[in-house]
């Protein structure tokens, strides 16, 4: 229990640190940003408390928040995709989340393609949804979804590669 706890800790603070520090400062072609902290949000144990789980979310949107100037748009973003993630969980997984015997590492990439990109263009359509706060430029938000999810979903996987218990 205590190995989970440092290692969502750790996930948490390194994510928060890599996405304020260095991905921040990433903008590809104006409107393609990477969000590699929603991984702590893809990643966070399947079986643990729920509030916890949107609280948690919150804490590492507001970090963002708080280091980007952004006025809780990341902090809305984290709490409806964690807010959410049951659901996708359900959807992309079926019968094996409802017994909570998944382990994501272990399903099938079919199964972990469907919950990392539902989840990842969730986040990033409330994130720009509220960053525009305005249908009149809808082309333009799902143009900035699409690309940064894109973006955001490769890096999660490269990142999940080179992290792998497997490859060690």
């Amino acid at each position: 229990m205590n190995s989970v706890i440092f290692t969502n800790t750790l996930r948490f603070v390194l994510l928060l640190l890599v996405q304020v520090l260095l991905l921040n400062n990433i903008n590809f072609l104006g409107y393609i940003n990477p969000y590699l902290y929603v991984l702590f949000i893809l990643l966070y144990p399947f079986n643990a408390n729920q509030t916890l789980f949107i609280f948690l979310s919150f804490l590492l949107g507001w970090g963002v928040d708080i280091f980007e100037d952004s006025g809780g748009i990341n902090a809305a973003a984290c709490v409806v995709a964690a807010y959410i993630r049951p659901a996708i969980l359900r959807f992309s997984f079926g019968v094996s989340y409802d017994y909570q015997t998944i382990k994501f590492s272990s399903t099938q990439p079919g199964s972990r393609l469907s919950y990392v990109l539902i989840l990842v263009l969730v986040h990033h359509f409330v994130l720009f949804l509220l960053e525009f706060f305005n249908f009149a430029h809808l082309l333009l938000l799902l143009k900035k979804t699409f690309f940064s999810a894109v973006f955001t979903i490769i890096l999660v996987f490269l990142t999940l590669a080179l992290f792998n218990k497997r490859s060690r």
